[in-house]
């Protein structure tokens, strides 16, 4: 009977996990609506916002070219690793942590790598071995475009300081519920697009003039550019720990189903034992 209350014992701890998963599920669901609402409503703006700069920025001329379209040699790199501040969400942190490890000690072996990470779990584990530069835990806490701005603003402060002559996102781009694509975007410089040759750039007309427009407009575009990458990150989270909490809510059915059929197979064998015994000590004592 001992190994029977261990089994129950089992099972009881089953189905309290299955419940937590199950809980866990529901609750990234109602938040990955709202998440991937946002993320949807912002892609077309941002991605014509990125058009127009980059055709504008190709159409600068020479005298007044912006720092943030300089193209230097690319010595120190600047990687922004963004990440969640929980777990449990599948290979969603792992998956960038990876590819940052493999863009520093790979791509940039030969280079001078600097981090800033976004997320308590990029933070904890890069920070063991990488120079990171600055961490922003806190942001997702509450994300919104001011507080998105306020750290690309830094990192574009440091780009016109020449303390780095390229930045590289590295996140998770939501695509739907169940998966997430690893980016690796560069951020700055500003390149010009190159993937259609055969779009023109459009004949602008300025007003009141192009090197105020482009004073104005570029900063502002980096950091839609920059909140668009967090809103792909946090939509991608919450997809990403659905997905866990329901393949972890079935298999723990799945395993509580077997320890209920185990159970109930060993119960029979110990009455089954019981009725035999009985049976026998009757036939000992007619003998």
């Amino acid at each position: 009977m001992a190994n029977l209350k261990e089994i129950r014992n089992r099972i009881v701890s089953v189905s309290s996990t299955m419940q937590i998963t199950s809980a866990m599920k529901m609750v990234s669901a109602a938040k990955l609506k709202k998440a991937q609402d946002a993320i949807t409503s912002m892609r077309p703006y941002a991605g014509k916002l990125n058009n127009l700069v980059q055709n504008l920025s190709s159409s600068l001329e020479p005298d007044m070219n912006s720092p943030f379209v300089s193209v230097r040699e690319k010595n120190s790199i600047l990687l922004v690793a963004i990440t969640s501040n929980r777990g449990l969400c599948g290979a969603f942190n792992s998956n960038v942590i990876k590819k940052t490890r493999q863009l520093i000690n790979e791509k940039f072996s030969d280079k001078k790598v600097s981090l800033i990470t976004i997320g308590k779990k990029g933070s904890e584990v890069l920070g063991k071995k990488e120079n990171i530069i600055s961490s922003h835990d806190y942001i997702f806490d509450d994300l919104n475009y001011e507080k998105a701005d306020e750290i690309s603003k830094e990192i574009m402060q440091g780009f016109k300081k020449e303390l780095y002559d390229e930045v590289i996102l590295v996140y998770n781009r939501f695509k739907n519920a169940a998966t997430q694509i690893v980016e690796t975007e560069t951020f700055l410089p500003i390149e010009e697009n190159l993937d259609d040759k055969s779009l023109k750039s459009p004949d602008y007309i300025f007003e009141p003039n192009q090197s105020e427009i482009v004073n104005e407009l570029l900063p502002k575009a980096l950091s839609i550019k920059f909140f668009k990458a967090l809103r792909d990150s946090f939509a991608s989270e919450h997809g990403a720990r659905m997905t866990a909490m329901h393949k972890a809510t079935d298999n723990a059915t799945e395993l509580r189903d077997q320890l209920k059929l185990t159970y109930n197979k060993a119960r029979q064998a110990a009455i089954t034992n019981e009725i035999l015994e009985i049976v026998g000590g009757a036939e000992a004592l007619e003998g």
